[in-house]
């Protein structure tokens, strides 16, 4: 008889999931200190919560300690960390206007500011929201909606992303200026982000709704 030791284990408390609660509390040790202008541990802190959601998925699959509970809280530690920094990032005018419009210009688009848009938060929360609804209509019915590779790479430019833009935050609240790469770099993901958002929101929704049509025949 096979001995139960050898089957994988599907208790809450395994490393996977541990990663994952350690990245909420990373989140709000970040939301914390972000207001109080630590950017330079919010950063480090952002960077380490990145590196535990690529950990924890490694983990879970390499060791087979896929749970019910993980798929769950990875999911919410992931729009956790992400949304709530964007939120904090938006809130904080100095990013809305990175570089300020050229006066007497006659292109058309010089007196555009060029930052972070309110709008650009926006379309990633409610991607967020969309994507968490299809998937517990999904997984709800029984069918797997695992994340695409669009959606990863959705992910990686946003982990990009952020630390970016918190450390623009820390020259201007050090020295008054952040250095020009950066504040290209930042606009450059931003706009990768949005992109991928906005592709990879139409690829779930074609994926549920093949999944959903299969679901009603069944």
């Amino acid at each position: 008889m096979e001995s139960s030791s050898s089957q994988p284990r599907k208790d809450i408390w395994n490393v996977p999931n541990i990663l994952t609660i350690s990245r909420i509390l990373f989140s709000l040790l970040v939301f914390l200190l972000f207001p109080f202008h630590f950017y330079l541990t919010c950063f480090v802190l952002f960077i380490v919560g990145a590196i535990t959601d690529f950990l924890d998925g490694w983990w879970a699959r390499k060791f087979h300690l896929v749970t019910q509970f993980g798929r769950i809280v990875d999911s919410f530690a992931d729009k956790t960390l992400v949304c709530g920094s964007y939120i904090y990032l938006v809130a904080n005018p100095d990013l809305h206007n990175l570089f300020p419009p050229c006066e007497g210009s006659s292109c058309p688009f010089a007196n555009i500011p060029l930052g972070l848009p309110t709008w650009t938060v926006v379309v990633v929360i409610l991607r967020e929201l969309l994507v968490t609804m299809l998937r517990s209509l999904i997984e709800a019915g029984g069918g797997d909606f695992s994340a695409k590779w669009v959606g990863k790479w959705k992910a990686t430019f946003q982990f990009i992303n952020i630390p970016m833009g918190i450390l623009i935050l820390r020259y201007l609240n050090q020295t008054g200026a952040a250095p020009c790469w950066l504040k290209v770099g930042f606009l450059i993901t931003l706009y990768a982000v949005v992109f991928l958002t906005l592709y990879s929101g139409w690829v779930y929704i074609k994926a549920a709704t093949k999944l959903l049509k299969t679901q009603n025949k069944d």
